[in-house]
């Protein structure tokens, strides 16, 4: 029946295209709708300086949690490269710093004597051999039904470790087991990204952002997507479509209800659909304000608001910038994650700049150059130049900083404030090499988090979706429903979330769209 779908998903993101792809194969007619004007959401590739021929992932930059199962089940034309380093942290006020190296133990040795971190060598190869038990133990649950707290805590067997990144503050194994302020801060980074944290928080969200950045295919490694985020797009839209899913951009869903009702505009028109399920690839604030408007009650009604804590800064460069630290060449340092002003201190006193409405001085930030890895995203002219990317993503810099009125003024600082970071660890200032695109302007642009939320309808522009659960179920939890099961269940029965504000979102993981699949999938086998 014309209108009528066992599946219409909301929001054409990475998520919502695996989901299609999985219901699609199996015979199901699903349709997508869009709001933008190409498909992708977080995960998409653009020109963002005209006229230089280069291809930057605007927003999301790097995979991690994407499983080889889903690559695989949807037979994705997709190639992940591994980055040799790990990091390389300047030490402020010197010209020395920390570089990881992945393939060389004992340059990395000499590199902890050259910062004064000799004795956290050994105890920071012991926490990352900790961290891999954990990510062994949690990694193949993520694609399967939640597991219950007590099942993980005895897949994993080690109950100290348990301890240290389940049940308390991170901040508290990290001052256990590091004396330098500097491999503290290096460690703490992965615990709040886009989060607003402190490493003593008694809610543990920088311990679950900790362990979502640690547990990726069953070692934590983070990965350059060649040809940029857009060729995971791509990947996801050549599966959906190959598999029969019908994908409708600049079609925005403007009220869902709880029966499979859902209205949606499609150049100018007023359009309404039914389906058996709605997939939510919106954050649950966004699902909320779909189903008020069409006058029914939240769909999670104790969720609560979500805000992202970063500012992105893309930018474009001759070449690599000169370091105070002549013995780390320039593209090591810039191979893996490029932390500035990320001491344990540093990190701290900056989450109580961001809570009392101030911008951090100096501002932390990480650093990622994606064409070091993947030089395919630029063109040939400016590969044979010596031209690089530079994402930055700045931390604990919340969303309450932000207002409509302030927006503009604050994108600009923030930007300058990053510029200021990054120059207070160069030998030479960064603006020296920016290019410049066609217009003249320079090559730079900055979102802030409420950029995020115009363009991609992120609420808070968290990049999560809001708060992040654990990836398990408590041990009381009621686990009746396929949904429940998946962890995607609203308090509608027709309605799943498919996208980062579910149980084990966040991230270009496609997990969202996954577990929302197979929970439809099994209830249809009930």
């Amino acid at each position: 029946m014309p209108g009528q779908y066992d599946v219409v998903v909301i929001g054409g993101g990475h998520n919502g295209l695996v989901a299609a792809a999985y219901l699609a194969r199996t015979g199901q007619s699903v349709l997508v709708l869009e709001r933008e004007d190409r498909l992708g959401g977080a995960a998409v590739s653009a020109e963002v300086f005209p006229g230089t021929g280069a291809r930057i992932s605007r927003y999301s930059y790097l995979v991690s949690l994407l499983p080889r199962r889903i690559i695989e089940d949807l037979g994705l034309d997709l190639r992940l490269l591994r980055r040799r380093y790990s990091s390389y942290t300047p030490l402020p006020g010197s010209s020395t710093g920390l570089l990881v190296d992945n393939q060389d133990p004992e340059a990395t040795r000499s590199s902890f004597d050259a910062v004064g971190a000799a004795a956290d060598f050994s105890p920071f190869t012991e926490f990352y051999q900790r961290t891999g038990r954990l990510a062994r133990a949690i990694w193949p649950t993520v694609t399967e039904p939640l597991p219950r707290r007590a099942e993980l805590r005895r897949r994993l067997g080690d109950d100290d470790a348990w301890n240290d990144f389940i049940e308390r503050p991170i901040g508290e194994v990290l001052e256990r087991s590091f004396a330098s302020d500097l491999v503290r801060g290096v460690v703490l980074t992965d615990a709040l990204i886009s989060t607003f944290a402190g490493a003593h928080d008694a809610d543990l969200q920088q311990n679950k952002c900790f362990l979502y950045h640690v547990v990726g295919g069953g070692t934590g490694d983070w990965d350059v997507p060649e040809g940029g985020m857009g060729a995971v797009t791509a990947a996801l839209e050549t599966a959906a479509r190959r598999a029969g899913a019908e994908l409708r951009t600049s079609a925005e869903a403007t009220s869902v209800t709880p029966d499979g009702q859902v209205r949606y505009t499609d150049g100018g028109t007023d359009v309404v659909v039914s389906a058996t399920r709605i997939l939510a690839n919106v954050s649950p604030s966004v699902l909320n304000g779909l189903l008020a408007a069409g006058g029914h009650g939240p769909a999670t009604p104790k969720a609560p608001p979500p805000e992202g804590a970063q500012a992105k800064v893309n930018l474009l460069l001759s070449r690599l910038p000169k370091l105070r630290d002549s013995t780390v060449a320039p593209d090591a340092a810039f191979g893996g994650t490029f932390h500035i002003n990320e001491l344990h201190s540093q990190l701290q006193r900056a989450f109580t700049a961001g809570a009392d409405g101030r911008i951090p001085d100096p501002l932390p930030a990480e650093i990622y150059c994606h064409s070091l890895t993947d030089p395919s995203i630029l063109s040939p002219e400016l590969q044979a130049s010596g031209a690089q990317t530079l994402t930055v993503f700045t931390l604990q810099t919340p969303h309450r900083l932000l207002t409509e009125e302030n927006n503009g003024e604050m994108r600009a600082q923030l930007q300058q404030a990053v510029l200021d970071s990054l120059n207070s660890v160069l030998a030479e200032p960064i603006e020296d090499c920016i290019l410049r695109d066609s217009r003249g302007e320079p090559c730079i642009e900055t979102k802030t988090t409420l950029d995020l939320q115009h363009a991609l309808n992120l609420t808070g522009g968290s990049i999560f979706h809001g708060p992040l659960d654990w990836p398990f179920a408590e041990d009381d939890d009621p686990l009746d429903t396929p949904a429940q099961r998946w962890g995607v269940a609203t308090a509608h029965d027709r309605i799943l979330l498919c996208g980062a504000g579910a149980r084990r979102g966040g991230g270009v993981s496609g997990l969202g769209g996954h577990n929302a699949a197979m929970a439809v999938l099994e209830e249809g086998r009930q």
